[in-house]
């Protein structure tokens, strides 16, 4: 799934020269935007915050080779939109009517994207989501997704409140389901459970089933 996707996008002048110092640091990792992975027309496409250091932005896929995404690819398997429950390179796993990418898709400094990065890549976003067919449903993995997911709807963020397992209705046929994201912060605080995370997925298969049976 690449919709509008520019591997050569230097926009963020900040990020851009991040990935450049990086790439002298560490000449064998991907440091340059990252793709969102998948199939073309994904029914479920599950939107994250950033590419991870060691994670995606070694690997070149989202969620890939880092602590964050051994909970996302177990929770995908399970529920069916994964071949494998681990995911340790690029070319490991399948993704079944799914697809996974980032609202900034370069690595942040500390993981933090400033506001006009996360609208900077707003296009790229935007285009993904197009792509969505009727009855597709979103994840998305914390508050800044969620709001990046509602800029590139133009939606308010007044009224779409974020919160772990609240649906919103985008409009369109599309459905967002809200998550804490799948962090190991998160996930040694406790703020996340692996039931929590999955309770996610079972609301995301059910909401997927209906709009096959309307």
């Amino acid at each position: 799934m690449n919709c509008c996707f520019d591997i050569d996008c230097v926009a963020c002048p900040r990020l851009a020269q991040f990935l450049a110092d990086l790439r002298q640091q560490y000449p064998h990792y991907h440091n340059r935007p990252v793709a969102a992975f998948g199939v073309e027309k994904p029914r479920l496409l599950v939107v994250g915050l950033a590419p991870g250091m060691h994670g995606a932005n070694a690997t070149s896929r989202p969620f890939t080779g880092d602590q964050s995404g051994l909970l996302l690819y177990k929770t995908l398997h399970r529920f069916g939109f994964a071949s494998k429950p681990v995911s340790e390179a690029a070319d490991d796993l399948e993704l079944i009517d799914c697809s996974v990418t980032n609202a900034v898709k370069c690595l942040p400094p500390q993981n933090k994207p400033v506001a006009a990065e996360v609208k900077a890549c707003s296009p790229f976003l935007a285009a993904e989501i197009n792509c969505l067919p009727s009855g597709a449903v979103l994840i998305a993995l914390g508050s800044i997704a969620h709001d990046a997911i509602l800029r590139a709807r133009a939606l308010k963020k007044k009224d779409y409140k974020f919160a772990h397992n609240v649906q919103h209705d985008l409009g369109g046929g599309l459905m967002l389901i809200d998550s804490y994201h799948c962090s190991r912060y998160n996930l040694q605080t406790r703020r996340l459970t692996t039931e929590m995370f999955e309770a996610v997925f079972a609301n995301a298969r059910t909401l997927l089933s209906q709009a096959e049976d309307a």
